[in-house]
């Protein structure tokens, strides 16, 4: 499957292999990457293996799990998910950038996009996004795409270094929109 979404100043294409060495620069970033749960990508292999398995779900004709390269100007700066549940009624966004084009709104834009794209294509009722409580930008940007934060707070754990830290969790319930 191939899937382009457009915004003003974005292209929002798959992502792949061919991303390596983009991906590879924000995704090993340690002061990028610190609120990330699966990184950073200590070495490029780890970083090719996460495309290799993002290429091959793009391969599938109803992926479970859509990944965008978010670029600007034909760069990659950035990139877009979201997976959707069992049901393929629900979906959670995420999303990660190269820290030279944060806070320019690029982030909202392509998020924007890829919900959109997942209430009208893919047919979701609901959309989750999460992240750690000291991650204000993240929280922010969840509640500009029009997503309303859980009462509750979770709990994550890191799993490369075992830390814990809070968790927020805000939704979007498509019904609610109607």
């Amino acid at each position: 499957m191939y899937v382009e979404l457009k915004t003003e100043r974005l292209l929002l294409r798959p992502l792949g292999v061919g991303d390596l060495e983009t991906v590879h620069e924000y995704a090993s970033d340690r002061e990028n990457t610190r609120y990330m749960l699966r990184l950073p990508n200590d070495t490029k292999e780890e970083t090719l293996n996460f495309l290799t398995r993002v290429s091959a779900e793009w391969e599938k004709d109803e992926p479970d799990f859509f990944e965008f390269a978010v670029t600007l100007g034909g760069r990659q700066i950035g990139a877009v998910s979201v997976a959707l549940d069992e049901t393929r009624t629900e979906g959670e966004l995420g999303w990660i950038f190269d820290s030279r084009w944060q806070k320019q709104g690029y982030a909202r834009e392509a998020a924007s996009a890829v919900s959109d794209f997942a209430i009208r294509e893919l047919k979701v009722k609901k959309l989750i996004a999460q992240c750690d409580c000291r991650n204000s930008d993240s929280f922010r940007l969840m509640q500009r795409i029009g997503m309303i934060p859980e009462e509750s707070v979770g709990t994550r754990i890191y799993p490369k270094t075992g830390e814990r830290a809070g968790e927020f969790t805000c939704v979007l319930t498509i019904a609610d929109m109607v």
